[in-house]
């Protein structure tokens, strides 16, 4: 692969996050003003807190008609459908804006060997479907998908693992490895979600250990970052330099990260300093830092921004352009969650720059714990579900005359 050219790249059009027109060009105007009903409802903190209950205890006796009423609100917004069938209409439309589908299998297995195989092979279908669409450009799981969280633990803190456990974790590692010679195979690319601190080490060892086997030529398996560590660039810093030295590909996907209260509670709950930075600068200054190193070494790094964060989207644009990168450079990619941040995700593929959505799909029963994760966490994140409320509002005025 070539190194970043000292040459500019022609002039690329300045990006615009507030153009509207071309966030929810996809959208109807009565599709506008259900998405104007839901982010209004998730500004209202005791409403999510009071509607996360009631929908819980309603799907628990399964009272008439509460299915039918969350698969047309929250879950039509956050989640492509149940299976993969019905996530091919998404597929397509996202694909008429040249925005990408990852396919985000959101069940939580309940933990045996039957729900492990379930898992990887539900993984390994969308590998398959991936190959065959060129709107789906990765595919994603998580390792706590295909084996016991436990034994990810018990190796990270250096606990003997007995014969059973011995063989459990084999036989994760096996899943994990049929995941990734798919992908290899299939040419698909292929991202490993992070998770909790006090086992991401051991996520981290076997998502090298299947680079150094299927990132010869270019980078397949990537592995997940999340920056509210402040010991997570140094991380990646330390696997690129591994990389170099063995001669493989690294893939990299910065996010900001996922677990922050659940973090901090064990944190304080084990008597050890929590691994999440200062303050939420600490964390975006990290993040910036962090895609400026893959910039710099996009030679041997190929890079996903995983964020909603307009700042840091729009300072990859540039640093791109700084480093004589083409929007459509096949290395670089954005991300975002579906039914958020359009305007970024539609401005950002309008301007030719690789763009995808993480389209979570699964029984409604089973994906509500990530549709109520959704919910508080725009309570939660300050601003999100304004932000959300505003640009749609933004966009029916735009549309009757008045803006």
């Amino acid at each position: 692969m070539a190194t970043p050219s000292t040459v500019p790249a022609p002039p690329v059009a300045p990006i615009s996050f507030e153009d509207t027109r071309i966030a929810f060009e996809a959208k109807s105007d009565a599709e506008l003003r259900k998405m104007y009903a839901l982010f209004a409802a998730m500004n209202n903190g005791s409403l999510v807190k009071m509607g996360s209950g009631l929908m819980q205890t309603a799907l628990k006796f399964s009272f008439p008609g509460t299915k039918f009423l969350i698969k047309n609100s929250i879950f039509q917004q956050f989640c492509g459908g149940e299976t993969i069938q019905e996530c091919k209409p998404v597929i397509a439309e996202l694909g008429k804006y040249h925005i990408g589908t990852i396919l985000d299998y959101s069940v939580e297995g309940t933990g045996n060997d039957q729900s492990f195989d379930r898992t990887r092979d539900e993984i390994l279908a969308t590998i398959a479907l991936a190959a065959t669409t060129p709107n789906i450009p990765f595919s994603v799981f998580k390792v706590t998908g295909l084996m016991p969280t436990v034994l990810l633990e018990k190796t990270q803190a250096g606990t003997a693992l007995s014969a059973d456990e011995q063989a459990a974790f084999e036989r994760g590692r096996q899943r994990l490895d049929a995941l990734c010679a798919s992908a290899h195979q299939h040419g698909v690319r292929l991202f490993v979600d992070a998770e909790e601190s006090w086992f991401q080490q051991t996520i981290d060892d076997l998502a090298e250990d299947m680079m150094r086997r299927y990132n010869e030529e270019r980078a397949i398996v990537w592995n997940t970052y999340q920056l509210y560590r402040h010991d997570r660039l140094e991380a990646l810093q330390a696997a690129h330099d591994r990389a170099v030295q063995q001669g493989y590909y690294l893939g990299v996907k910065l996010v900001r990260g996922a677990y922050m209260e659940k973090e901090a509670r064990v944190a304080q709950q084990r008597g050890y300093q929590s691994p999440i930075n200062p303050s939420k600068q600490h964390t975006d200054d990290l993040y910036n830092e962090s895609l400026r190193y893959c910039v710099q070494h996009v030679d041997r790094i190929s890079i996903c921004a995983g964020t909603h964060n307009e700042a840091s989207s729009l300072l990859l644009t540039q640093l791109m352009q700084e480093a004589g990168l083409a929007p459509g450079d096949e290395r670089v990619w954005f991300a975002q969650l579906y039914g958020m941040s359009d305007n970024l995700s539609y401005n950002l593929a309008h301007a030719g720059y690789h763009t995808a959505k993480y389209v979570p799909y699964g029984p409604v029963e089973a994906v509500m714990p990530y549709l109520l994760r959704r919910a508080n966490e725009n309570t939660a994140i300050a601003g999100q579900s304004s932000r959300e409320f505003l640009l749609i509002q933004k966009e029916l005025r735009r549309r009757q005359g008045r803006a």
